[in-house]
C-alpha cells in the first residue's frame, strides 16, 4: 500500500492567492488614505467650530454693548420727553395729574384691544407728549381768560403740527410714537377733526386712544369755559353726545371698550389727583 502524498496547490490557486493578497493590500492602502482624509476633515471641522464659537461670543458681547447703548439712548430720549412735557404744561391749564391719567387711560384701552405689553407701554410713555406743540402758541392766547376768537382758535389748532415737528426725525421708537400722537390726537373718526381731517383707521391707533382719554379727562376737569362734570355726566356725553362732542368722533371699538371699562377711568381719575401746585 502506497502512502498518500502531501497536497501541493496548483498554479491557478497560487495565482488566486497572490491576487487576493494584492487586492487586500490595495484596499488597506485606500482605507489608510481615506482615514487620513477623514482625520483632516475632522480637524478642519473642529477648527471651524472653535472659530464659530469665538465669533458667537464676540457677537453676543457686541449685541450686549449695543443693547446697553440703546437703553442709554432711550433714557436720554425719555428725559427729553419729560422736559418737553414739563415745558408744555407751563403753557396750558393742564396739570401733571392730567398727563399721568392720560397715560393710564391709554394703557387701559391698549390692553383691551389686544396690544402686547411692550406696545401698550410705548403708548403709555408717549401719551404725555400729546400737547407738546403748545410751547409754540403765544402766551396771550394760551392764558387768555374767556373764549378765543376765530383767529386765536386757528392759531391754537396749529399745536399738533408744531408738536409733530418738534418730535420729528428721531430714530427713537418712543419719539416716533409720540410724534404720531401729537399730530393726530385731535383727529376724529368721522373726519371732522384737525389738523388734517383724517378719518377712521387713517388715524394712528395711539392718536385715537389719546383723543378718547383726553376728552374724558377734560370733561371731568375744570376749564375756563366749563365746570368739572361728574363721571356719569362725562360718560353720557361721550356715549350719547352733546353740542360739542358726538359718539361718531371716536373709534367705535374704543368706544365699546370705554363703555366696558368706564369704571377704571373713574378710578384712575379719583386716584391720580393733583399735586396741583407742583410744576
Amino acid at each position: 500500500m502506497k502512502l498518500s502524498q502531501e497536497f501541493v496547490p496548483d498554479d491557478d490557486l497560487n495565482k488566486q492567492l497572490r491576487s487576493a493578497k494584492s487586492q487586500l493590500a490595495l484596499y488597506a492602502k485606500d482605507l489608510k488614505a481615506l482615514l487620513s482624509r477623514e482625520r483632516k476633515k475632522s480637524h478642519k471641522l473642529e477648527t471651524t467650530n472653535q472659530q464659530l464659537q469665538a465669533y458667537a461670543r464676540d457677537l453676543k458681547a457686541a449685541y450686549a454693548a449695543q443693547q446697553h447703548k440703546t437703553r442709554e439712548l432711550e433714557k436720554a430720549y425719555a428725559d427729553t420727553v419729560v422736559r418737553l412735557t414739563l415745558a408744555s404744561r407751563y403753557k396750558d391749564e393742564e396739570t401733571g395729574a392730567h398727563i399721568q391719567r392720560l397715560s393710564h387711560y391709554s394703557r387701559i384701552l391698549a390692553r383691551v384691544v389686544g396690544l402686547d405689553e411692550q406696545d401698550a407701554q410705548l403708548i403709555f410713555e408717549a401719551a404725555p407728549m400729546h400737547d407738546v406743540g403748545k410751547v409754540g402758541i403765544p402766551d396771550r392766547i394760551m392764558h387768555k381768560q374767556g373764549p378765543l376768537d376765530e383767529q386765536e382758535w386757528e392759531i391754537v389748532k396749529r399745536h399738533p403740527i408744531l408738536g409733530a415737528n418738534l418730535l420729528a426725525g428721531s430714530p427713537s421708537l418712543l419719539l416716533q410714537t409720540a410724534r404720531d400722537i401729537a399730530l393726530t390726537h385731535h383727529e376724529r373718526w368721522d373726519g371732522s377733526g384737525y389738523p388734517q381731517g383724517l378719518k377712521g383707521e387713517a388715524i394712528p391707533l395711539g392718536g385715537r386712544m389719546v383723543m378718547l382719554g383726553d376728552t374724558y379727562d377734560a370733561l371731568r376737569s375744570v376749564r375756563a369755559y366749563k365746570a368739572a362734570f361728574s363721571h356719569e355726566k362725562a360718560c353720557d356725553i361721550i356715549l350719547n353726545g352733546n353740542a360739542r362732542t358726538q359718539p361718531g368722533h371716536f373709534d367705535p371699538t374704543l368706544l365699546e371698550v370705554f363703555r366696558e371699562k368706564h369704571l377704571e377711568f373713574d378710578r384712575t381719575f379719583s386716584e391720580i389727583r393733583e399735586e396741583e401746585s407742583t410744576p
